[in-house]
């Protein structure tokens, strides 16, 4: 009879040892039982957590007054979360970031995310998607005052397009407009106050990011054009299809009782350029 190798060894003594765990009195029971879902927690707590950013104006942004999170996502959790768990079930906010979001999902800190997260194929092999419940589209903010209108304009000598660093802006205007030059900020207050200054002709990005910067300056107002569309779905954890179904259902109840719309125009609807009814009639999207 052959020798196990040396690493079959190994995995053989860890199994016969949590076998011996598990045999011992009052643990059996234990390691049976299977790993509660995070949709039996938020049902046995009441509550469901949701990770939001705090830095995101119309959609999640921190109230220096009162110090809560406030805005679209921040309002749709609260009526998703009374749909899912009752009247008296809670809604609880952690502020995460883009960087740390997936992580704190992975890690169980988290029951959900609603952060302006785009549903992309890499992210999808990594984490599941609830369906779309913000139909957000590239598109841009200009001057009420100036030229530019439409992507066709960009396409000129001497024009300056301000983006984000780490977006695809750069490879779309060299596309759509490859005589425009792209000018990269790290953040989107820099950015903002570089088109303000005259840094830049237009800004190119998430037409709900780009509304929260214009939201009070009505010197600026968002364009029709649409480079591409970034279709927004609430993240949660791999194989917690309870859940994500829970979500889904709680989705279509708000939008046919008509909180999503009321939303939406509580939020968007003073916004220069921004196209509240076709925001309001975006379809339910299965993934």
């Amino acid at each position: 009879m052959k020798k196990l190798p040396s690493h079959l060894k190994k995995i053989v003594r860890v199994l016969l040892l949590l076998s011996l765990v598990c045999s011992l009195t009052g643990l059996t029971s234990a390691c049976s039982k299977k790993a509660e879902t995070t949709y039996e927690r938020a049902k046995r707590t009441n509550r469901i957590v949701w990770g939001v950013r705090p830095d995101t104006r119309l959609f999640g942004l921190t109230n220096v007054k009162t110090g809560k999170i406030e805005g679209f996502e921040i309002d749709l959790a609260k009526a998703l979360t009374k749909q899912i768990l009752g009247s008296k079930g809670k809604a609880v906010f952690r502020p995460i970031t883009e960087k740390t979001r997936i992580t704190l999902l992975h890690n169980g800190s988290l029951d959900a995310v609603i952060s302006t997260m785009t549903i992309t194929k890499e992210r999808m092999k990594v984490i599941d998607f609830s369906d779309v419940y913000f139909d957000a589209s590239e598109s841009m903010i200009v001057k009420k005052t100036g030229k530019i209108r439409n992507i066709a304009d960009l396409n000129h000598k001497g024009v300056v397009v301000i983006a984000i660093k780490g977006t695809d802006v750069s490879n779309q205007v060299a596309k759509l407009a490859p005589k425009a030059k792209v000018k990269q900020f790290d953040d989107y207050g820099s950015a903002f106050n570089a088109l303000k200054a005259g840094q830049g002709d237009a800004m190119i990005d998430d037409n709900g990011i780009l509304a929260g910067l214009i939201a009070d300056d009505d010197k600026f107002t968002l364009t029709g054009d649409a480079l591409a569309q970034e279709p927004y779905g609430i993240g949660v954890e791999k194989g917690q299809d309870q859940m994500r179904q829970a979500i889904n259902k709680a989705l279509k109840t708000v939008r046919q009782d008509g909180t999503y719309d009321r939303l939406v125009r509580k939020w968007f609807g003073r916004v220069s350029g921004f196209n509240v009814k076709q925001a309001e009639s975006t379809k339910v999207k299965i993934q």
